[in-house]
């Protein structure tokens, strides 16, 4: 047969095969902009629409962030990205790390980070005064996996609740790339289990919580679209109150 039959259908595939390869690369550099908390000190702020609370202003020593598209309605919430600023005069290779505490944006940027987290992308503390001056700059970004170490995830009863008639707690010290989608409680003895909402960022709550001691399901997902439950050993007790903190005794590395 003749090239001419042969080049289309090489062509196709040759397009195909590219198109797979832009929708699976998950650890590609997206091309952004950022900027930072003009009010904020060197830390976070302790007010996110993630309901981290005080916890959140010191998170990951300070390195996190507020995001647009990728708060995602409060999926984002806890998942880290490497950030790295471009210009080379003043930016460093590595960047900083960060962690999304928080919703916001402004000058077309993913990112508006603490002053903490701006200043770490750049190579030397002069650079860093002159990112800060620039107040916008342009930015590459990616995912990749938070890490706490030594620590468990841990759930933070809400200062809302009271028990029994309402329970709502927040997610801390999540690792890994996977995001929480869904979160049940189960009672123990007889193993009712009910759906939480996620009332806001990540706090999860119900109006009608189960009695007794509770056992914690979380449902982990990934970027390929694998559901993962995940169950900790640790419950929460029958006695639980706002302001609580319980060590769920299990961590998440993926």
């Amino acid at each position: 047969m003749s090239l001419s039959f042969w080049y289309p259908l090489l062509l196709t595939s040759l397009l195909f095969m590219q198109t797979l390869a832009d929708t699976s690369c998950t650890d590609c550099l997206i091309n952004s902009r950022a900027s930072y908390y003009p009010n904020s000190d060197e830390q976070g702020t302790s007010v996110g629409a993630c309901g981290f609370g005080s916890f959140g202003a010191t998170l990951n020593g300070g390195d996190v962030t507020a995001a647009s598209d990728l708060y995602r309605n409060g999926v984002g919430c806890g998942a880290c990205y490497q950030v790295k600023c471009t210009n080379s005069a003043y930016c460093s290779d590595k960047g900083v790390t960060v962690v999304i505490t928080d919703q916001g944006s402004g000058h077309n940027t993913d990112f508006i980070m603490s002053k903490h987290a701006f200043t770490g992308m750049a190579q030397t503390i002069d650079a860093a005064a002159n990112l800060l001056a620039l107040g916008v700059v342009d930015v590459e970004y990616r995912r990749v996996s938070c890490s706490y170490s030594n620590k468990n995830i841990t759930i933070k009863i809400d200062e809302s609740s009271g028990n029994p008639h309402y329970l709502a707690f927040v997610i801390w010290n999540q690792q890994g790339k996977r995001d929480i989608t869904a979160v049940q409680l189960c009672e123990t003895q007889n193993f009712v289990c009910k759906l939480l909402d996620r009332d806001h960022g990540a706090v999860w709550a119900t109006t009608s919580p189960p009695t007794g001691p509770l056992s914690l399901r979380m449902l982990f997902s990934d970027d390929e679209g694998e559901d993962t439950w995940v169950v900790p050993p640790n419950n929460i007790p029958q006695d639980w109150k706002a302001g609580d903190i319980y060590d769920s005794g299990i961590q998440v590395t993926q």
